[in-house]
This record gives C-alpha cells, sequence and structure tokens, in this order.
C-alpha cells in the first residue's frame, strides 16, 4: 500500500472515530439528560395520581364540605389536594336520593342530588368511545368522557378550573326511576324491556 494510500485510510479512520466519540458522548449526555427527564416524568405522574379512597380519615367533614371550600375566584381545587380521591369516590358511589331535569342547553344532562345533599350533572353516554361524529363540528351529541378528560387535563396543566369530574355507571331502572320527579319521569320511554330518555 502506498503512503497516499496509507494517508487517505488513517484519515478516514480517523474522521469515523471522531465521528463516533461526538455521538457517542452526545448519545451519553442525551441519555443522561433522557433518564432525568424520565425522573421528573415520573414524580410528576405520581403527584397526579389519584387513589379513589372511601373514607376521609384525618376530617369530621363531609367531601362535600371539603370541595366547597377548596373553590376561589381563581381555581376550584388547590394543587395539594389529598382528600381529592376520596370527594371522587363519593362522587362515583353515594347513593342517589333524587334526580331531575338537567338545567337547558344543547344537551342532555341530569340534575342528581347524591346522599349528603351534593348537586351533581349527570351526562350520559351516548357514543361509545371510538364511535366518529361525521359532519359539522356541533353535529350529534357531546361525548360523556370528554368532561373526564378535560378535568384530567386541566390537573396536568396546572390550570386547576375545571369542575370535579368522575365516571359513573347508573342503573335507570334501580337508581335514577325511583328517585326521579315527575318531570323527569315524563321523558322515558319503554320499548319493550327497553328504557329510554326521550329528547
Amino acid at each position: 500500500m502506498k503512503l497516499k494510500q496509507r494517508v487517505v485510510l488513517l484519515a478516514i479512520l480517523l474522521v469515523i472515530f471522531i465521528f463516533t466519540k461526538v455521538f457517542l458522548i452526545d448519545n451519553l449526555d442525551t441519555s443522561a439528560a433522557n433518564r432525568e427527564d424520565q425522573r421528573a416524568f415520573h414524580r410528576m405522574m405520581a403527584g397526579l395520581r389519584v387513589e379513589l379512597v372511601s373514607k376521609l380519615d384525618h376530617t369530621l367533614q363531609s367531601p362535600w364540605e371539603i370541595a366547597a371550600q377548596w373553590v376561589v375566584p381563581r381555581e376550584v381545587y388547590p394543587e395539594e389536594t389529598p382528600e381529592l380521591g376520596a370527594i371522587m369516590h363519593a362522587m362515583a358511589t353515594k347513593k342517589i336520593m333524587k334526580a331531575d331535569v338537567g338545567y337547558k342547553g344543547t344537551q342532555l344532562k341530569a340534575l342528581l342530588i347524591l346522599e349528603g345533599g351534593q348537586k351533581v350533572v349527570f351526562k350520559p353516554k351516548r357514543y361509545n368511545r371510538d364511535y366518529v361524529v361525521e359532519g359539522e363540528p356541533y353535529a350529534g351529541y357531546d361525548r360523556h368522557n370528554a368532561e373526564v378528560a378535560a378535568f384530567h387535563l386541566d390537573r396536568i396543566l396546572g390550570f386547576r378550573r375545571a369542575p370535579l369530574v368522575v365516571g359513573r355507571f347508573v342503573n335507570l331502572r334501580t337508581e335514577i326511576k325511583p328517585v326521579a320527579t315527575e318531570q323527569l319521569l315524563s321523558t322515558f320511554l319503554t320499548i319493550g324491556k327497553e328504557v329510554i330518555e326521550d329528547v
């Protein structure tokens, strides 16, 4: 091999070595930064995790009184909320004491009064999560899970201005109809064994 070829080969190997070293160092730095980002992400997710617990063990107040104390002009709930899980559990499980027609608007809503006197708005499920509504932006009905997603996105972004929302299965025959007002009952139709809300 001639001297010229050896120099060219050596130069190519040197360039490959330099690029390899630079990219490996960059990748190591990125990996360390990436690991720190992962740790920060996991800390943030741990802080956002809400365990739905059935009782408030450090207070004699009802969950509704605690949630009412949280509301201030710029936020609905504070950043540090150890009672949030208990309040959301209460919203998802407390007995429905009364059901009435919801307030006016473009979508079907029911006003429910839960055990302890808390008023809540109930939006029934109309579509499966993967159903695509075709047409104009306001075609079809609102998705029930959009409210839940909006609440959790509000928490993640740190705005804390969306109302507390939970998903809840409700049995129309056993939980709503026995405590429904006449006005709400007049909107139900029974076809065969199916009970349908007339809207």
